[in-house]
């Protein structure tokens, strides 16, 4: 089973990165390797909207993301992580995301979604955020399933952690850490 994950978080050793490490932790010792995108460090250009994938499927643009479009298509199940900034993903995150317009696309303009699979394809939604509301969860999440769906990702699970802002700080909260590696462990069963 391939397994893909992608830290939105640009803030190093931060909260999301922390959840993100007990996911990939359990999909590991379930015996599963994982790929980790960290959009922050790619060559990534954001989307250009030129139209072309229209016609092809095919994004023009030439840098990281081709690596990371290979692993989409080739994956079987998907962390995608982030801290929620002013009510939505992390530019990092987002910015992955809308280049994932050539699969959009590919699937519902070409007619050419992404097969299933062997095991099928699932997928775990991680966030963290300082705010008090759901609000920013909320329209996080509804970023994250549309892009599960254009990959071809029809369900997920999705936790999330409010009030958690400094630093390290999701190390106190009494169950986060070990929530991500169950659901990282449910995640390849």
């Amino acid at each position: 089973m391939k397994v893909i994950a992608f830290l939105g978080s640009p803030r190093v050793g931060g909260n999301t990165e922390l959840l993100l490490n007990e996911a990939v932790r359990a999909v590991e010792e379930e015996g599963h390797d994982v790929t980790v995108f960290k959009p922050n460090i790619m060559k990534l250009s954001p989307c250009l909207n030129c139209g072309q994938c229209e016609e092809t499927g095919e994004c023009i643009i030439d840098d990281d993301m081709k690596k990371v479009y290979q692993a989409i298509q080739d994956g079987d199940r998907f962390i995608l992580a982030s801290p929620i900034f002013f009510f939505g993903l992390s530019a990092q995150i987002k910015a992955l995301i809308d280049r994932c317009q050539a699969f959009w696309c590919k699937k519902y303009l070409l007619k050419k979604p992404i097969p299933p699979g062997v095991f099928g394809r699932k997928g775990l939604l991680l966030l963290v955020g300082g705010m008090k509301s759901d609000t920013g969860f909320t329209c996080g999440e509804a970023t994250a399933k549309a892009f599960f769906r254009t990959i071809s990702v029809p369900e997920h699970e999705t936790l999330f952690y409010k009030e958690v802002d400094a630093k390290g700080a999701i190390q106190k909260h009494p169950t986060a850490l070990k929530d991500s590696y169950e659901a990282g462990k449910r995640l390849v069963k």
